[in-house]
């Protein structure tokens, strides 16, 4: 039997498959972020069940929270891209990130309905001035349009990552008794 190499059977991530070139260089690496975030989670977390995903290993945050997390914070961050503030369902959401509770349907409908409805946001920005400022949170902490989109792709990285190192280790642990 021959095998195929590896690297032709794996497709490249989303910045290397030549998606969304009609849009500028920000808000489309925004976009290729968050389909790589999908992605990772699915591959390194989808497998994971129900009692896995609210397990805190050594006080680590839950792969449930992260998901929880993500889906919300890409909403918040894109509400302030868009010049809003927070409606108080938003607030009431974000209290409620670190709650053990969700089916994984639940948790993974949520991610992916607001990665999907992030990418109609982010795609808005196309025309956008990148530089124009605007304000985060109560204490309207200055930034940019740029600023925020940028904050999306590596805010939802970082809890991607967090999200991976936690499925590991639950596997990992699970595997050695």
């Amino acid at each position: 039997m021959q095998q195929t190499p590896l690297s032709a059977s794996i497709e490249p991530e989303p910045w290397l498959r030549g998606t969304f070139q009609e849009i500028p260089a920000v808000p489309r690496a925004a976009l290729h972020a968050l389909e790589l975030a999908e992605e990772d989670l699915q591959k390194w977390c989808g497998g994971l069940t129900q009692k896995e995903l609210h397990e805190r290993p050594f006080g680590l945050p839950s792969v449930a929270f992260q998901l929880r997390h993500i889906a919300r914070s890409v909403d918040r961050l894109l509400t302030y891209a868009e010049s809003g503030e927070l409606s108080l369902e938003q607030i009431a959401l974000l209290k409620s990130e670190s709650e053990d509770s969700g089916t994984s349907e639940e948790l993974y409908g949520e991610l992916d309905s607001a990665l999907k409805r992030a990418l109609g946001r982010i795609k808005e920005f196309s025309n956008a001035n990148l530089e124009e400022v605007r304000a985060v949170g109560k204490k309207k902490l200055p930034t940019t349009v740029g600023g925020l989109l940028v904050h999306v792709a590596d805010h939802t990285q970082r809890h991607v990552g967090q999200a991976i190192t936690t499925a590991k280790i639950l596997v990992a642990r699970h595997q050695n008794g």
